[in-house]
């Protein structure tokens, strides 16, 4: 099975993964905002006892991560798993974790609740099932807050009603050479979603295509409305592509970017999601035999807090640039 960062679902030459975010909270405790130490672990220790009691209970482990190092922390954050912020305050923070990574619970972070599930491709339908199920759990065992007029009840008022966030992400690197990123923001902005970069200025060409309205629609709505936008834009990368396939120059570069991979020393991080990008763009379009999998593992695994987590030593940056050259040299080979 495919994990939902290898981006082989479907689509997959355009969605990397899908992720549903389910935002929760207890009838009868304050938000996590206001919450004192006794109070927060009050509310932790009951948010896990419906998941250990449940049929789900073997598929989750719990994650305290004043037991974890600050880099593992970063890179539960760098994975999705966690948000920055909760991966920075360590001595509180606490999550669950399934055992494939598919899923995480943040506990007591801006909600007393922050169900996340992820599905490989553009699988909505999969990763909403997931986090239904486990909502399922805690709606039955706990008293949720929920008003009958405005939904479900969270910190953050542009939360309010269902409390869903469903993304896609979206790997477009021949409309952000046509400079068509703005364009496209701006469309979807006025149809109530939003299309972020995930990195920081366009590092990788991925782009994060989300809801922004959860009050007044129901959840099934607010994930057909997300469809319906991205296969447009499935459509339109594709026809990019088609354009930048009649350019030689570009032909060359892709296949330069692939010696790059195979032969470098020293790859930064900015340069290495550039550098992936143009590779699985080449793969995408049958230049280059590398599959989706492969390219997915390595965004995954070799940003800077993961490298540093996985040699449990104090890397600087230039040794993590080492580092990961090196790991994708043996991976290419």
């Amino acid at each position: 099975m495919s994990k939902w960062y290898q981006g082989n679902g479907n689509n997959a030459d355009v969605v990397l993964f899908s992720k549903v975010r389910l935002a929760r909270n207890l009838a009868d405790a304050p938000f996590p905002s206001v919450m004192n130490d006794d109070i927060r672990k009050s509310v932790t220790k009951k948010l896990y006892a419906a998941v250990k009691s449940s049929p789900l209970a073997g598929e989750f482990d719990m994650i305290n991560l004043a037991d974890a190092s600050e880099a593992q922390a970063l890179s539960y954050a760098e994975k999705l798993l966690i948000s920055k912020d909760f991966a920075k305050d360590r001595e509180h923070a606490s999550f669950l974790l399934s055992k494939s990574s598919d899923m995480s619970v943040m506990l007591c972070e801006e909600d007393h609740l922050r169900i996340n599930a992820f599905a490989a491709g553009q699988d909505l339908a999969g990763a909403y099932e997931k986090a239904n199920a486990l909502d399922d759990i805690f709606i039955s065992t706990l008293k949720i807050a929920y008003s009958e007029k405005l939904g479900f009840l969270t910190a953050s008022p542009m939360n309010l009603g269902t409390g869903l966030k469903a993304s896609y992400a979206l790997h477009l690197p021949a409309l952000a050479r046509a400079n068509a990123i703005y364009r496209l923001s701006a469309m979807v902005g006025k149809l109530g979603l939003s299309l972020r970069e995930l990195f920081r200025s366009g590092a990788g060409d991925i782009y994060v295509l989300s809801n922004q309205v959860s009050l007044g629609i129901s959840e099934q709505s607010a994930m057909d409305n997300l469809t319906a936008i991205c296969d447009q834009i499935v459509r339109q990368e594709r026809t990019a592509r088609e354009e930048l396939k009649q350019n030689a120059d570009f032909e060359d570069k892709i296949y330069r970017t692939m010696g790059i991979l195979k032969t470098a020393r020293r790859l930064d991080f900015s340069e290495f999601l550039d550098t992936l990008s143009l590779a699985r763009l080449g793969a995408s379009l049958k230049y280059l035999e590398i599959d989706f999998a492969t390219i997915g593992d390595m965004f995954y695994d070799l940003q800077n807090a993961t490298l540093i987590a996985s040699a449990k030593a104090d890397l600087t940056e230039q040794m993590c640039a080492g580092l990961r050259a090196q790991i994708i040299r043996e991976k290419l080979e």
